[in-house]
């Protein structure tokens, strides 16, 4: 009789815990490093609820703390929506053609929409 072997953790496909969705927007970074604060533009590869893939020029070390806004304009969006964040560095990688990085950002929040008066944009 053959052997019955049970499936370990890592013998399943990875299950996401929300939905991504493919969604390519500019997103502002701000983040401090040894007590000097920096700003970095990037632009989203994909989002959730818990998080968001970023592509960047600059390299934003595991572990930091980041803030964020993302701007949502165009297409069938009839006014620009801005969604700001905060969260965490949980993954840095090189982009695979050597232009850039991916930075996986873990939120500590949930994302939500950034009033419009906030930003001194019209009503």
């Amino acid at each position: 009789m053959d052997k019955i072997h049970q499936l370990g953790p890592h013998s399943r496909p990875e299950r996401r815990q929300h939905r991504r969705f493919d969604l390519q927007y500019p997103v502002r970074l701000r983040f401090q490093l040894a007590d000097v604060p920096g700003t970095i533009d990037a632009i989203s590869k994909n989002v959730a609820v818990g998080g968001l893939l970023l592509k960047t020029a600059v390299p934003i070390p595991q572990h930091t703390r980041v803030g964020f806004v993302m701007s949502i304009e165009g297409g069938r969006v009839p006014r620009p929506i801005h969604l700001v964040g905060d969260g965490e560095v949980i993954r840095l990688e090189p982009e695979p053609s050597g232009a850039g990085f991916a930075i996986a950002v873990e939120c500590t929040q949930s994302i939500s929409e950034l009033e419009s008066s906030i930003l001194g944009s019209p009503r």
